[in-house]
C-alpha cells in the first residue's frame, strides 16, 4: 500500500486537502487525515489528479522504431501525465488479424511503461478493401478499430465494417479524408495564407465529406462510432446533426487544433493532418467541446525523425508530438490564463470522458474502487517547454520555447511510480 498526503485532490470535481490510500489494484480510500503503515508520498504544494487518458497515440512500433518505440512513447506518456494511451495501428505489420495482434500485445506487455491499449485495423493493410479479422482480434479483447492515417473510401466497405463492429460490440474510430479533395503536395489549410506562402491547400471538405458519410452510416448500422481529430466547422455541424438523430457517435479534438490556427504555420513542425484551420474553425472547436458536440481531447502524438521533417512543406511528414505538452499547454491557456475552463472540466475531457466513452473500466476518477492511476502536478509556477528534454524520440513540435504554468511532477500507474521529475 501507498499513501498520498498533504495534496490538493481533485475529488468529485472539487479541490480539497485530502489523502489517498491505494495499492496496486485500486484506490482504497479518499479522506482527510488518513493513517496507514505504508510508504507515504508527500504531495505538499501539489495538485493530485486522475491519470490522463489519450485515445489517439502513434507509438510507431513495430516497423518504425527509428521514430518511436513502445518504451519511449509510453515513457513520454508518463512524463505528460497519461496513464492510459490507445495506440493507432498504422504499423508494419498492421495489426489486422489475430496472429499479428497477439504478437503486438506481447510486445506491449513487455515494454509499456503505462497502460497501452491497441487498435486493430478496419481493413486489411489499411487498404480500404477487405474488412479485417475483427472477430479474431475481438477474441483477444480488442474492441476498437481504426484505419488511422487514411480514410476508408468505399461506401460499401465502410458499411460492412460498421455492421461487423456493431455485431461484436466494438467501436469504429475514423480518420476521415476524402482524397479527391487533396492535391499532391498539399500541406496546409486551403485559404489565402497558403497562397501567400506558396503552399498547396487542403479544404475542409476533405475531412467533413467523408465524416458526413460515416455518420449517416453509423445512424443506419447502430455502430459505436468515433471521429478522430476533428478540425472544421463543417465537421462539427455534421456531428451535431448525427447526435440530434440519436446516433451513437462521439469525436475528439487535439490540443494543437484548440491552440493554433492556419496563420500560425511557419514550417514543417506546424504541418499536421488534418491541418490547422482558420480562427473561425478554432473557435468553433472550442465552443463544440464546451457544448458537448465534441467529447474528448486527444493528442494525435505523431513522432517523426528529423529527416522526415527537414524537407519542404510539400514533402515533409504530417504530424507533431504532443504527449508531453498537451496538458501543460491546455491548462495554461484555458484554465490559468483565460479562466475559461475549470480544472475539473479539462481533466474530465482528458480522463473521465475517454474512459467512459471507450469502455475502459474504472479509470479517470479519484474514487474508491477505481484504478490507482494518479498524477501529482505543480500548477502555477512558470516553466519552459524544451523539446530536447522530451522522453519521446520525436522533436517535431511547434511548442518548443513556450511558457507554461503546469508541470507533471510524478505519475503513478497501477499503484507504481512510473515517472518522477525529481529523478529526471
Amino acid at each position: 500500500m501507498r499513501l498520498i498526503k498533504n495534496g490538493n485532490i481533485l475529488f468529485r470535481d472539487e479541490l480539497n486537502k485530502m489523502d489517498i490510500l491505494f495499492d496496486e489494484e485500486q484506490i482504497l480510500e479518499v479522506a482527510e487525515n488518513l493513517q496507514a503503515d505504508c510508504e507515504v508520498i508527500d504531495a505538499e504544494g501539489l495538485t493530485v489528479l486522475p491519470g490522463l487518458i489519450d485515445v489517439h497515440v502513434h507509438l510507431r512500433e513495430p516497423g518504425f522504431e527509428q521514430k518511436e518505440t513502445i518504451r519511449t512513447g509510453s515513457s513520454a506518456a508518463a512524463a505528460g501525465g497519461f496513464t492510459t494511451i490507445m495506440a493507432m495501428p498504422n504499423l508494419n505489420p498492421f495489426p489486422d488479424h489475430r496472429d499479428v495482434m497477439e504478437e503486438y500485445l506481447k510486445r506491449i506487455a513487455n515494454d509499456a511503461v503505462v497502460n497501452v491499449i491497441p487498435y486493430g485495423t478496419i481493413t486489411y493493410g489499411e487498404k480500404g478493401g477487405e474488412v479485417s479479422d475483427m472477430s479474431g482480434m475481438r477474441d483477444l479483447g480488442i474492441r476498437w478499430f481504426s484505419d488511422d492515417g487514411v480514410g476508408v473510401a468505399d461506401d460499401s466497405v465502410m458499411e460492412e465494417a460498421q455492421k461487423k463492429a456493431a455485431s461484436l460490440g466494438a467501436m469504429i474510430a475514423c480518420h476521415t479524408e476524402n482524397m479527391e479533395y487533396r492535391a499532391p503536395g498539399a500541406s496546409v489549410h486551403e485559404a489565402d495564407y497558403a497562397g501567400v506562402m506558396g503552399w498547396k491547400g487542403i479544404p475542409s471538405a476533405c475531412e467533413s465529406s467523408q465524416l458526413e458519410r460515416d455518420l449517416i452510416l453509423a445512424e443506419k448500422t447502430g455502430v459505436k462510432y468515433h471521429g478522430c481529430h476533428i478540425s472544421a466547422v463543417e465537421s462539427i455541424k455534421a456531428l451535431r446533426t448525427a447526435k440530434d438523430h440519436g446516433a451513437d457517435v462521439s469525436a475528439e479534438v487535439t490540443a494543437h487544433h484548440l491552440l493554433l490556427e492556419n496563420t500560425d504555420v511557419k514550417g514543417p513542425d506546424w504541418k499536421m493532418n488534418p491541418p490547422l484551420r482558420t480562427h473561425e474553425d478554432r473557435m468553433a472547436l472550442i465552443n463544440a467541446l464546451e457544448d458537448g458536440t465534441l467529447d474528448i481531447i486527444a493528442s494525435d502524438h505523431a513522432p517523426h525523425t528529423e529527416a522526415d521533417k527537414n524537407k519542404s512543406m510539400a514533402d515533409a511528414a504530417f504530424g507533431i508530438i504532443s504527449l508531453e505538452t498537451s496538458f501543460p499547454l491546455l491548462y495554461t491557456e484555458f484554465v490559468y490564463r483565460q479562466k475559461r475552463w475549470t480544472l475539473a472540466q479539462l481533466v474530465n475531457w482528458m480522463s473521465a470522458k475517454p474512459a467512459e466513452r471507450f469502455g475502459l473500466g474504472k479509470r479517470g476518477k479519484i474514487e474508491p474502487g477505481y484504478k490507482p492511476d494518479l498524477i501529482l502536478t505543480e500548477l502555477g509556477p512558470e516553466s519552459v517547454i524544451d523539446k530536447n528534454s522530451f522522453l519521446s524520440k520525436g522533436r517535431n513540435t511547434p511548442f518548443d520555447g513556450w511558457t507554461v504554468n503546469a508541470r507533471i511532477i510524478e505519475t503513478i500507474c497501477g499503484g507504481r511510480t512510473v515517472f518522477s521529475r525529481k529523478s529526471n
